[in-house]
């Protein structure tokens, strides 16, 4: 095959829209889970799992629904560990927009929580971090009561924070 002028111009063009579109979908598919030793003394223990809505009974089957009637897009969940060996999950659910954010923290606040400067609001417990951020809401549990997991999980939330 002989390119001309012009055959040269369209591939041209083609190559420039090929570009712009996977330099679109790295910008797009940035991973909010801290990588090993991005946070102090925290190790990521597991591959990333993404469900999307549909599948989001196969992660937490018992609360799904309610999920799904708040706009509920994906979630996706990784494992972690702590230096004094605090293991926590972080679960991070992509909401539909701000709003439907806003209703699930508000629906997943509990009482006895202390309120805590992250995101757009948030509230930390002895072994949990609740935050939303945008469409983002994460929720951090830590498995065991250790002396220093509020301050761990809230170290974790803020790495999270900053990759979202």
């Amino acid at each position: 095959m002989i390119l001309t002028p012009r055959s040269w111009k369209t591939v041209s063009a083609l190559l420039a829209l090929a570009l712009l579109l996977t330099a679109e979908g790295c910008r797009n598919s940035k991973q909010p889970f801290p990588a090993s030793g991005v946070v102090a003394g925290w190790q990521k223990t597991s591959d990333t799992r993404t469900y999307a809505a549909k599948d989001l009974w196969q992660y937490i089957d018992g609360e799904a629904e309610e999920y799904l009637s708040a706009g509920v897009v994906s979630a996706s969940t990784s494992d972690y560990k702590y230096q004094d060996g605090l293991e926590a999950a972080v679960d991070i659910f992509t909401m539909g927009n701000s709003a439907d954010a806003a209703k699930m923290f508000g629906s997943k606040s509990e009482k006895g929580g202390r309120s805590v400067q992250m995101g757009d609001q948030g509230v930390a417990y002895n072994q949990s971090v609740t935050f939303r951020k945008g469409p983002y809401l994460v929720h951090i549990v830590g498995y065991e009561s250790t002396p220093d997991a509020p301050q761990a999980l809230l170290a974790l939330a803020h790495g999270v924070e900053a990759k979202l």
